[in-house]
């Protein structure tokens, strides 16, 4: 019989569909149905303590950078989110995949200036490409699937918030509306270019520059992306 998943559970399972092995952050009483979601999973996914949020953010866009990965970061309600930014502005600017995960408060106290009640989904407007609010253990998966197609797709960065009790919430007590079709939200990778073959590649160079093309080569870079080297002795301009 399968073990009851909550909606952090889905969210560590979504995050490791596609392949995050690592979280940088710092734990918090606002991500702790996350953090347990986490240490359950001890062997396919780690997380990195970090001593402060901003760098949790900037750990998670110098990860993408080097491995090609999602970078992952994670840090609780309030100044802990707030904390995030200098490091995912960084990861904006750079152009890395980074997946920022925020607590937030009890979904029923949001916006009464309770504990920690600040509006991250809002805050984060600028620096995400995608920034939202996670409602219920019935929207995990598709929020999160979306934040981390569109960090791959667009090389920015996305931002789930996720309320402490929606974390604990059982997915069978969620009941997902008539329109919410399971898996709608593929795991499958979105590029935002098409990469072209070697052969398109070297036809194009020999549009641009026709002397060189005919002793170029194509060279896999470590991130994936193609780049055309010259013959030796070429000057490049």
């Amino acid at each position: 019989m399968a073990k009851p998943r909550n909606g952090s559970d889905v969210l560590v399972d979504c995050l490791m569909a596609w392949g995050v092995d690592t979280i940088f952050g710092l734990p918090g009483d606002g991500i702790n149905g996350v953090m347990e979601a986490i240490r359950k999973r001890r062997g396919g996914i780690r997380f990195v303590q970090v001593r402060h949020e901003e760098s949790a953010a900037l750990a998670a866009c110098a990860h993408s950078k080097w491995t090609g990965r999602i970078g992952c970061c994670l840090a609780t309600t309030g100044p802990g989110g707030v904390h995030l930014l200098n490091g995912l502005y960084d990861a904006k600017f750079d152009k890395a995949a980074v997946v920022a995960i925020t607590g937030l408060p009890y979904h029923d106290l949001i916006d009464t200036f309770t504990q920690q009640d600040v509006d991250l989904p809002r805050l984060f407007a600028d620096v995400a490409a995608y920034s939202t609010r996670i409602m219920s253990a019935a929207h995990v998966e598709n929020a999160v699937s979306l934040a981390c197609r569109i960090a791959c797709s667009q090389h920015t960065v996305a931002h789930v918030a996720i309320p402490t009790d929606v974390q604990e919430e059982r997915v069978e007590a969620a009941e997902p509306s008539m329109r919410n079709v399971q898996h709608h939200v593929s795991f499958a990778r979105q590029e935002s270019e098409r990469v072209p073959e070697e052969p398109q590649a070297l036809l194009a160079l020999a549009v641009i520059v026709p002397a060189v093309a005919p002793q170029a080569t194509l060279m896999q870079a470590p991130f994936g992306e193609p780049t055309i080297v010259p013959p030796e002795g070429t000057v490049q301009v």
